[in-house]
């Protein structure tokens, strides 16, 4: 456009030229994020099998029905994707099952759930979706997870139960990578017992699917795995089911990695607390339980009002602290081991 006037056609030429920058800018702007919100079931544990490649760990023992036993998860120790270390150790576990001898893992000594075990293990979930983190909370024993939005995993990375968590979106998908994952004797695949050892790699992608598509996914999958007493009443009405495909990558175990699918669909429960320590006779129908960690001595903070003054104080076992070595503050700002050096009790008052 030709400028004439000062105030008006070069004006309008600005404005113009704007429009067209603004609106070059909005169509190569990245599409929203995919909504997950809302609260996500299903009725039965474990992993279901993908369409191709091998399949995850079954359960061998069976109800009259044909399905999974979930009172008893005896593992397939002959599935070909474990080596010979990892098959032994799922077949020595197995065998104490069938006798109603629980195994240590996560769920049976109330410890953090690790990936790829949570999937496998929960019935219920929900996304908080934040502009910097993904949160993702399971109803079973109150279990959170955290994954950083766009970032990079650290050089030296600490080992930890849930271990280091990264999401992307790719598109309607989200995509969440997972290292760093704490190896030890209760650290484990699935409900079985499989072994999850050092170097574990675990990649999920979410997305939303149809709710039809998700029904029958569920349907299907609870003639080998079976329902759950607990099971996630679905929302008829819902339109929209959520799809987990999972590639978990287990080199000390496992001859190659193992992709699995966890179907949800939206449900009509209200979020229910379930906390493990509150029931310490976890076991599989008549089983003995391994031990749940217990201290002989309370370690607590409290506050008792004697009228004139609040004394703050700490119970804690002999020696149990150092100076420095705090768990909580105070509320006049100083750390609880002041109060801990050697004594079971010490007290310190603060004017009210």
């Amino acid at each position: 456009m030709i400028a004439m006037r000062a105030n008006g056609w070069t004006r309008l030429f600005s404005l113009s030229a704007l429009a067209c920058v603004t609106g070059a800018a909005a169509s190569s702007a990245a599409p929203a994020a995919p909504d997950f919100s809302g609260f996500w079931g299903r009725g039965t544990f474990d992993f279901e099998a993908k369409n191709s490649g091998p399949g995850p760990i079954r359960n061998l023992n069976r109800l009259p029905s044909g399905s999974s036993d979930p009172t008893r998860p005896v593992g397939d120790y002959n599935n070909t994707i474990l080596n010979p270390e990892a098959s032994a150790i799922v077949k020595l576990r197995a065998e104490k099952a069938l006798t109603g001898v629980t195994f240590p893992d996560p769920s049976t000594r109330c410890r953090p759930y690790n990936p790829p075990f949570i999937f496998a293990m929960q019935l219920g979930m929900m996304f908080l979706q934040n502009t910097d983190e993904i949160t993702i909370l399971y109803n079973q024993d109150d279990q959170v997870r955290h994954a950083r939005l766009n970032g990079k995993h650290p050089d030296h990375l600490t080992p930890s139960w849930k271990g280091d968590s990264l999401a992307h979106y790719e598109g309607d998908t989200l995509v969440i990578d997972t290292v760093g994952i704490r190896a030890d004797a209760q650290s484990v695949v699935d409900r079985y017992g499989t072994p999850l050892g050092e170097g574990a790699h675990v990649v999920e992608r979410y997305r939303l699917i149809d709710a039809a598509a998700a029904k029958k996914a569920q349907n299907e999958y609870e003639k080998e795995g079976g329902r759950l007493g607990g099971a996630m009443t679905a929302d008829e009405n819902y339109p929209k089911g959520l799809l987990l495909e999972l590639m978990i990558e287990n080199p000390a175990y496992f001859k190659q990695p193992l992709p699995v699918v966890v179907t949800y669909r939206r449900t009509i429960l209200p979020w229910q607390e379930q906390v493990c320590a509150e029931n310490a006779n976890n076991q599989y129908a008549i089983a003995a339980s391994p031990p749940i960690p217990t201290a002989e001595k309370p370690d607590f903070c409290g506050v008792q009002n004697d009228g004139d003054s609040v004394r703050h104080f700490q119970l804690c076992p002999r020696d149990v602290f150092r100076r420095g070595d705090s768990r909580s503050g105070n509320a006049d700002g100083r750390d609880d081991s002041e109060f801990c050096s050697g004594q079971h009790h010490r007290l310190a008052e603060t004017a009210r």
